[in-house]
């Protein structure tokens, strides 16, 4: 018989619900919660059981392990600024227990071969959880039909520029895709005629090179808004569950918002980036925070921050995970590499944000934050038995646990990630986060 483990002294966080209680697991899963009256006396008697192994978690938060469905960990091809090994233990250091990689790598995931060769790597390097996106192109229709989406998240889509020629335009391409995709497709959405008009007046008015600054011009938010409303009327069209990543325009909410009014099957991410960082930070913080959609104004971060709150248009928060090493991140708006590392700080990030009050409102609750980054995901790409503490699920549990004042201040020395910095070095964060139980498996899926 497996030996059961108690953890106590907790606040689960779970389903809506903070709650004092305790949590037991057998082996790899969660044998039960007890939070109901009299669970106090229920623990004392557990504890006294012999051969039980305990946790005392301090007070903290209990929650499920996040669930990142946006990373990119470089592995193959870009091994020189992170891989599955090293960006994994990121993960693990920042309570992510489960991964799903984004396909432009090199060569790119667009076959059922090069699904299948990233899933054989990270059987042996992975100190998490995994999934890997399948990539659409102009001409793999009949590739992504084939895949199996038991083990397929989905399908990812770039309605913008991206490595290995996955850029994909033209209702002629896209119409079949939308209409027949048999699995989530998640999209990069930025309108790349629009991107190209920008990018080619910005090179006119300088050139000696575009100033940094001026990256969110480069990559201007009329072509965020672009995208997602074509995205939108395709899904429409076409009856398509569709999931448009890193959110960063106060439009593209409204978008999405009456969109869901009318039924349409769209859900939403944003990034913590877009959270934490607006266009004003490029003058500071510079290409650390250059990142593809561009950082916005400050009226739109305070715009997503109100988005995700209970019936906003948000539904997840992952990270777009996207390391460099620092010497890829020096030149200007075009020549700097776009991207930043945010796996291993996102959660205490997101944490932090309960103390935000943009105009007088609380942001977030534990709960919220649950619901955005474990439950939301688990729920909208049917991961199995993950993502809530639940009887009978994946026992992927993490402690967070609030600092006494002034926090923790970041620093680059701490940064797992290969690439060895992060754009919130020098920010202090309120919360600490430790992974207590996780598993190092392929992640399973449950279609509709």
């Amino acid at each position: 018989m497996m030996e059961k483990h108690v953890y106590h002294n907790c606040v689960l966080v779970n389903e809506g619900t903070e709650l004092r209680g305790y949590l037991v697991t057998a082996g790899e899963y969660i044998l039960y919660t007890d939070t109901a009256e009299g669970w106090e006396d229920r623990l004392t008697a557990l504890l006294a059981e012999p051969a039980i192994a305990a946790t005392d978690c301090g007070g903290g938060l209990l929650m499920p392990g996040v669930i990142d469905t946006h990373v990119h960990f470089r592995e193959p091809g870009m091994t020189d600024k992170a891989d599955i090994a090293s960006e994994s233990r990121a993960a693990l250091a920042g309570g992510v227990t489960s991964f799903f990689d984004m396909p432009n790598t090199r060569p790119a995931t667009v076959t059922v071969a090069d699904w299948q060769a990233k899933m054989e790597r990270a059987a042996g390097t992975s100190a998490v959880n995994y999934a890997f996106f399948i990539g659409a192109t102009s001409s793999n229709l009949d590739a992504l039909l084939a895949a199996d989406y038991t083990r397929v998240p989905g399908i990812k889509l770039f309605m913008g520029s991206s490595t290995g020629g996955m850029l994909v335009t033209g209702d002629d391409v896209l119409g079949p895709l939308f209409e027949s995709a048999p699995a989530v497709i998640a999209i990069h959405a930025e309108d790349e005629a629009t991107v190209a008009a920008a990018r080619e007046r910005l090179m006119a008015e300088y050139p000696e090179g575009i100033p940094l600054d001026l990256h969110p011009d480069v990559r201007p938010r009329e072509a965020c808004i672009a995208a997602t409303r074509h995205a939108i009327a395709l899904a429409e069209r076409y009856g398509t569950r569709i999931h448009i990543c890193h959110i960063s325009t106060a439009e593209e909410l409204r978008l999405i918002a009456e969109a869901k009014a009318r039924g349409v099957r769209v859900t939403a991410e944003t990034c913590p980036q877009y959270l934490l960082f607006d266009r004003t930070d490029l003058l500071t913080l510079g290409a650390r925070v250059k990142c593809n959609p561009a950082v916005k104004d400050a009226s739109d971060r305070i715009a997503l921050i109100r988005a995700l709150r209970p019936g906003g248009a948000i539904d997840t928060i992952a990270t777009d995970h996207a390391p460099h090493l620092p010497a890829h991140k020096e030149g200007d708006a075009l020549t700097a590499a776009s991207g930043m590392p945010m796996v291993q700080f996102s959660l205490p990030a997101m944490l932090d944000l309960i103390d935000s009050d943009p105009e007088g409102e609380e942001a977030l609750t534990p709960a919220r934050v649950v619901e955005l980054m474990c439950h939301a995901p688990a729920r909208i790409f049917g991961v199995a038995r993950r993502g809530f503490l639940r009887r009978g699920y994946f026992a992927d549990l993490v402690l967070a646990t609030r600092l006494p004042l002034p926090g923790h201040r970041v620093t680059d020395a701490e940064v797992v990630s290969k690439c060895g910095w992060t754009p919130l070095a020098g920010r202090s964060l309120g919360w600490r986060v430790e992974t207590l139980a996780h598993t190092a498996k392929p992640l399973a899926f449950d279609p509709d």
